[in-house]
């Protein structure tokens, strides 16, 4: 059986979960979403798609 999830709804789980049980403040968890926003927006965001995909193909063992 297959299960396929969005990669947001993961990270966003890890997320949830950092900040009702690690103790993480919100605002620390703002930051770093906005700090991911702004960084989307730059040159480095195909390397940085490109890394995520391959690490989730490697992950999945998916090879094309």
């Amino acid at each position: 059986m297959t299960v396929s999830l969005p990669l947001v709804l993961v990270l966003g789980l890890i997320a949830w979960a950092a900040v009702k049980f690690l103790g993480v403040r919100m605002w620390i968890a703002v930051v770093i979403a906005l700090f991911g926003f702004w960084l989307s927006h730059t040159f480095l965001a195909p390397a940085i798609e490109t890394g995520t995909r391959d690490g989730v193909g490697v992950v999945n063992g998916t090879h094309d």
